[in-house]
């Protein structure tokens, strides 16, 4: 990465994620606007310092392999050491490149921070690229709006790159289809404005995409509605299919030989259901409802729907579903993605088991399981782990785990090696933990925030570090006191009933 590309990140890096005017209640001038615009340039000028020293002789963090599977529900970083933030995603490849779009969320609010994107050669390891499409100055993808739910096609007659998504107000009341386009699947990408049909916005809210065999493509909605788009994507020439069924948020299709397979989720808010799907044989019906593709009851393993990859190898085609564990308001650390191989028979689609780690051999489109190896570690061994402040013991399915509510409680554990894991309970109960890796001089190599909310009780992979230097590390695991929750238009509250951490052991992985 060139000197000029570390200053763009960084001008990205320390942007307020709000503008100024929202946090005071009016644009802060005179000394105090100085004040604020000299210690931002600080910041920055102190980095670009420190980075033109070491520009000729740091190899940067592309190069290096930090992950070797898809671990579904865990924090995921990027090459700079960031977590991806991409939800509501789609992915689109060129050559042997995959790009992941999505949301760039904030920790405070659901305020639009621009569509970030990502690029990688295995599905595994993403280098951040470009804020694709950022907040515009003013508009309806400017401060104070929402931006949801990106997808992007290569229009096959022109060859550009155009981006949809689901624009609107903070409050969700004056939603509609959006576009924008780019020479460059990176971007940057130009807002056009709304998608017209017969000269009218679309205006609903959850919506998705679909590009067919012949290069057609369409717009999905909420409900069931299907538009072709023009030949250019850059308008709809026709309502393909009207309203199948009541609700039927987040929309995918996919086709798989002569088949097409629609799946979308109930109407739940940022709260988890299990999603269901619909098959016909034309993408105008009739469409016929198949029930649900996960195990009913785990709530589509925890996740919502965003979109399908079909990974074409020379051996086999596998159809990836990509979900969203939405964690308001922390959706930029907390939210993880559920991305997990389907089985497609038939008419039958189907996630019959949880893959805790997963590879997909992006050549063949072969998968297989990764067990990890290593040595495990029980958080109640007190020669290894030590305690700080008032856990407690409880029993769970045989096992012993440690559980504490209190703020700041933590638990240290030394270990040498390069990646450590941390298993867990999740449940009702479940709050927020931080995630703290330190090397032997003190700094910090790895922070994540792990969300341990669960509708039903679930011991599961938690946390697992990207690949680190074979060297001596302190993992600490903390209590942040705080949980997951979201507010309907009501302003009644739902989420998680309490801020527990329940810790069951350490891995340290060979």
């Amino acid at each position: 990465m060139t000197l000029i590309k570390k200053y763009e990140r960084l001008i990205h890096d320390y942007q307020p994620a709000t503008p100024a005017s929202s946090i005071f209640g009016h644009q802060p001038s005179g000394y105090l606007y100085g004040f604020l615009k000299l210690q931002w340039n600080m910041k920055i000028l102190s980095r670009l310092a420190l980075l033109s020293g070491m520009a000729l002789a740091t190899t940067t963090h592309a190069q290096q392999v930090r992950y070797n599977a898809i671990s579904s529900g865990t924090p995921w970083t990027d090459d700079q050491g960031n977590a991806v933030s991409a939800h509501g995603a789609c992915i689109l490849k060129e050559g042997t490149t995959f790009y992941l779009f999505g949301e760039r969320h904030t920790d405070t609010c659901n305020r639009f921070a621009g569509f970030n994107c990502y690029s990688s050669s295995d599905l595994y390891n993403w280098k951040f690229e470009s804020i694709a499409l950022p907040v515009q100055p003013s508009g309806k993808m400017g401060p104070d709006h929402v931006g949801e739910r990106v997808k992007v096609m290569k229009c096959p007659k022109t060859a550009e790159f155009v981006m949809f998504m689901h624009a609107d107000t903070l409050g969700y009341t004056n939603q509609f289809v959006g576009y924008a386009t780019a020479s460059t699947v990176t971007g940057p990408y130009t807002f056009k404005g709304p998608l017209l049909f017969n000269g009218k916005p679309i205006r609903k809210w959850d919506m998705g995409t679909f590009q067919d065999e012949d290069g057609k493509g369409y717009v999905l909605l909420h409900g069931g509605d299907i538009y072709q788009l023009a030949e250019d994507y850059s308008s709809i020439t026709a309502m393909v299919h009207k309203n199948m069924t009541h609700g039927f948020e987040s929309p995918a299709i996919f086709r798989k030989d002569s088949l097409y397979y629609f799946l979308g989720s109930d109407l739940t808010g940022w709260e988890r259901n299990d999603n269901t799907y619909f098959t016909a044989t034309a993408l105008a019906g009739p469409w016929t409802k198949r029930g649900f593709f996960a195990p009913a009851g785990s709530l589509t393993f925890n996740s919502q729907t965003t979109f399908v990859l079909p990974v074409t190898g020379s051996k086999q085609t596998t159809y990836m579903y990509m979900g969203d564990r939405w964690s308001f308001p922390r959706q930029a650390t907390a939210a993880t993605y559920v991305w997990q191989p389907l089985v497609v028979k038939g008419v039958e689609l189907s996630l019959p088991v949880w893959r805790e780690s997963w590879q997909l051999n992006t050549k063949t489109g072969v998968v297989a399981d990764l067990v990890w190896k290593g040595t495990t570690i029980p958080v109640t061994d007190k020669k290894r782990v030590q305690e700080y402040g008032s856990w407690k013991q409880v029993k769970v399915e045989g096992a012993t785990l440690l559980r504490s509510d209190v703020k700041e409680d933590s638990l240290v554990f030394r270990f040498s090696g390069k990646r450590v894991a941390l298993y867990g309970l999740s449940d009702s109960t479940g709050g927020y933990a931080a995630i703290i890796i330190r090397n032997a001089a003190g700094a910090a190599v790895c922070n994540a925030t792990v969300d341990m909310y669960c509708k039903y009780p679930v011991k599961a992979l938690t946390f697992i570090s990207p690949l680190l230097p074979a060297a001596n590390y302190t993992l600490t695991v903390k209590v942040k006191g705080e949980h997951w929750y979201w507010m309907d238009k009501k302003k009644n509250r739902f989420g998680a009933k309490g801020t527990y951490i329940t810790v069951e052991k350490i891995k340290i992985i060979e």
